[in-house]
């Protein structure tokens, strides 16, 4: 097949509104495109990364490769050298790749036996759908915005505009509202780059009729992601400001997506940025501690994976960023686990933080008496009353606690924690262990230890 790399180039672009965007740098980018004569041969790195891509990607990979190249083409995936990505450089022949056996179809893969599963699951990415997005007051305006819009609810005269750094939900709630929305009208949705290429297509070819009947004509729902790529493109932006106008004016709802509010991109029209901003705008921020920790617990509970409540409070503490480098850390650790059959712990979860780079460096710890000032001030106790010998309910369960959350936000050795509480270290043991333990069976202590990490991650952000 001629030209491989440009139609895999382009196969790439058509998977990026598909599959997320851990999944393509993870699994799909590593491929390396080969012709065969008849269709395309994808070289994996590994035989476990063949037969993940087999098992999960291959049909979406299939369907996109058709798309490119118009007519259905055969896909073989073996396993090889990344070396050859240098093919046809200097006259120098591919390398050939390792013995493996071609996987043909996606169907081929169906009718195999299954596969013994291993010991610890493996994660598989949520759907995109209303129930698998996690809900806090960080994004719940743009949740029950696409909600309603998805159960036909107009919004108003404008376009719904999405505005979120990337990574944190956009897509999410946009292809939710499409598979809402699919089994009821004709739904376009589409990348600002795709819609771009599409129309300088058009131009080039002397002919833009097609390009305007598929964004215009019996649409139902036009979703347009990235707006911030029209930054610069004149002729764009126009053809984007005549397709808006027209869908108002018919009532069709349009979504429009955004790393930055319209006010703040760059080069864009005056005419255009007012009418993105005509309609409802609404932002996403970067999820706070109580958010992570709740996606953190639905990603783990729908891929049947047990994440220690330590790990779990481990991972909110030093991931930060999007909900997608917290997929990217939840990955890491699970497929850790599962190539080194054994259980995740804090041991497993500090490796896989070093190594996407998450460990936290000393100026982001806090120091013990800090830690004991914020617990015995939740619970009305000053720290000499926590260090007491008293074991009364209300003393026992806030020092329990502080001792828990010195060893989370502190650098100290429990025989440290344990001298700042008038404690042996075995006791500081036995109190976090206790901790620990009862997070997942009492109700009111998670809610506690909730609040609690809240106030720490605010000191901590402080300093």
């Amino acid at each position: 097949m001629p030209h491989t790399l440009p139609i895999w180039d382009g196969v790439l672009r058509r998977l990026q509104s598909e599959l997320p965007a851990f999944v393509l740098d993870a699994w799909i980018r590593p491929l390396m495109p080969r012709g065969n004569g008849e269709g395309l041969e994808l070289l994996a790195p590994s035989s476990f990364h063949r037969d993940r891509v087999a098992a999960r990607y291959l049909a979406a990979i299939e369907r996109q490769l058709a798309a490119e190249a118009g007519e259905a083409l055969p896909v073989a995936l073996a396993v090889g050298r990344a070396a050859h990505a240098a093919e046809g450089a200097a006259g120098s022949a591919p390398p050939a790749p390792r013995p493996a056996s071609p996987v043909p179809s996606a169907a081929a893969i169906a009718e195999r036996p299954a596969r013994v599963a291993p010991a610890m699951p493996t994660q598989a990415a949520l759907p995109y759908t209303f129930d698998s997005f996690v809900v806090g007051q960080g994004n719940a305006l743009a949740r029950e915005a696409t909600l309603a819009l998805a159960r036909g609810r107009r919004l108003g005269a404008g376009a719904l505009y999405l505005a979120a750094p990337t990574g944190n939900g956009k897509t999410h709630l946009s292809r939710a509202v499409c598979a809402e929305l699919h089994s009821r009208g004709r739904v376009v949705y589409t990348s600002a780059e795709a819609f771009t290429t599409e129309l300088l297509r058009g131009i080039r070819g002397r002919d833009t009729s097609g390009f305007k009947r598929r964004f215009r004509d019996g649409c139902d729902l036009l979703v347009v992601e990235d707006v911030q790529f029209f930054a610069r493109k004149a002729a764009t932006q126009l053809e984007l400001f005549h397709t808006l106008e027209h869908l108002r004016a018919v009532g069709t709802p349009v979504i429009l997506t955004g790393d930055r509010l319209p006010a703040d991109i760059p080069d864009l029209d005056g005419g255009l940025r007012s009418r993105m901003a005509s309609g409802l705008v609404a932002e996403i921020e970067p999820p706070d501690a109580s958010l992570r920790r709740a996606i953190l617990r639905a990603k783990a509970s729908a891929g049947g994976v047990r994440l220690p409540e330590d790990c779990l409070e481990r991972l909110v503490e030093a991931v930060r960023g999007s909900v997608r480098d917290l997929e990217g850390v939840l990955i890491q650790l699970v497929e850790s686990a599962a190539l080194l059959q054994r259980p995740i712990d804090r041991a497993l979860t500090e490796a896989a933080l070093n190594k996407l780079g998450r460990a936290p460096t000393e100026s982001r710890l806090l120091a013990v008496r800090a830690v004991i000032d914020t617990v015995g001030a939740f619970f009305g106790r000053t720290p000499a009353q926590l260090a007491a010998r008293s074991r009364g309910r209300t003393v026992l369960l806030p020092r329990q606690l502080a001792m828990y959350f010195c060893r989370r936000y502190t650098s100290a050795s429990l025989p440290e924690i344990g001298a700042a509480l008038g404690r042996a270290h075995p006791a500081v043991r036995h109190a976090i262990e206790m901790v620990e333990r009862n997070i997942l069976q009492r109700a009111p202590l998670r809610y506690q230890v909730e609040e609690l990490a809240a106030r720490l991650e605010a000191l901590r952000e402080r300093r």
